[in-house]
């Protein structure tokens, strides 16, 4: 169970400069399996060669020297009992440990009308028992979380859509299934749309109220337990291009999923604001967004996991992960060389420093 409470601790200036100055980033990169081989769209077939599960375990290995420390797994196609030694033998070999699996229900056919809400009660139940399956199969493994991104539900026209029905029959199917299968944290990734039109809980702010709803209707005594020791059992998995495709400002999300103790897992990329989901390597677009995300977790003390979530069609996705990993490092470095003293006086004297925080970015990026 990730303990997310340091999160919330509120620090004014001077506890904030001293947490700023003392306190940094100790990266952990975690790969997904998807992205570990070239991947084709619905415009064209993959430019690269797709590897089996065994051939993207050993390139996660390989990684593991560049700096790659968890992976994370869509359960039935990229893990299962059948690929669970090759998972064991890779966290033994190079501590890479599997920290994160997900439900890979958004492709298939019978969940044309989604998963957890879908209005039909059979195929609703079946998702049901799928969930719990992988609840149950994380606990086996160890695994921190379940992510969960909801991508086929939701609606495709809102006129006279029945969206309390539609919210009720998720929250119930997810409800009952924690209680199933206990002790076991969910992470919710929201995202405006795609593939769905419009997804069932689409911002920041969505995610964050369906765990306060999720967290308040659990039964089961060891849920109960764990909530009323202040441990989170619904935590968020925020995609920084999930963000920007909604137009939210990354390290406000950030910042409000840490208030609440929920940062259990961030996804990093980059992406155009608005536009279609693009998963672009970090920092080649808006560099400005993920660095002032990686200073929001930084001024929250975090401690996990960041996942790569990438599409690396043009680039073999060993270079494409080692570039994240570098990129990703080259960013914590310049965020330790900022002059914090003068970026809290901008915050807290902002009449005496008219000017001052463009000229601390300007002399960043040198």
């Amino acid at each position: 169970m990730q303990d997310l409470r340091y999160q919330k601790k509120p620090r004014a200036r001077e506890e904030m400069l001293g947490h700023l100055k003392n306190f940094k980033v100790e990266l952990k990169p975690a790969a997904g399996m998807w992205s570990l081989s070239s991947g084709g769209s619905r415009f064209h077939e993959p430019y690269g060669k797709n590897l089996t599960i065994p051939e993207r375990v050993e390139l996660a290995a390989e990684l593991s020297r560049s700096g790659l420390k968890g992976v994370e797994a869509h359960y039935g196609i990229e893990i299962n009992d059948e690929y669970l030694p090759l998972y064991e033998r890779l966290e033994k070999e190079t501590g890479v440990r599997v920290i994160s699996i997900g439900p890979h229900t958004f492709y298939n056919k019978e969940h044309e009308f989604g998963t957890l809400s879908n209005p039909c009660a059979k195929t609703r139940d079946a998702a049901t028992k799928y969930f719990i399956g992988i609840l149950s199969f994380a606990k086996k493994i160890k695994a921190d979380a379940v992510g969960l991104w909801p991508g086929i539900d939701g609606y495709t026209y809102g006129y006279g859509h029945s969206f309390y029905q539609m919210w009720d029959y998720f929250e119930n199917s997810l409800c009952e299934a924690m209680d199933e299968a206990p002790g076991m944290m969910v992470r919710l990734e929201p995202k405006p749309y795609e593939p769905i039109p419009n997804n069932i809980y689409r911002t920041t702010a969505d995610a964050l109220l369906l765990a306060r709803d999720i967290e308040s209707r659990l039964k089961n005594p060891v849920n109960r337990k764990i909530l009323d020791d202040g441990f989170c059992l619904v935590g968020m998995q925020p995609e920084i291009g999930h963000i920007r495709m909604g137009y939210e400002d990354t390290p406000y999300a950030f910042a409000r999923i840490c208030r609440e103790g929920r940062m259990s897992h961030p996804h990093f990329n980059s992406q155009p604001l608005g536009n279609y989901d693009q998963d672009l390597n970090i920092g080649v677009v808006e560099w400005d967004q993920t660095e002032a995300g990686l200073l929001a977790l930084k001024m929250a003390g975090f401690k996990e996991y960041i996942g790569f979530d990438i599409n690396p069609e043009r680039i073999p996705p060993k270079k494409a992960f080692e570039n994240n990993i570098r990129v990703l490092e080259i960013m914590n470095e310049r965020i330790e060389r900022l002059p914090y003293e003068r970026l809290l006086d901008c915050y807290y004297d902002p009449q005496n420093n008219r000017g001052e925080i463009e000229m601390i970015l300007a002399e960043n990026m040198k």
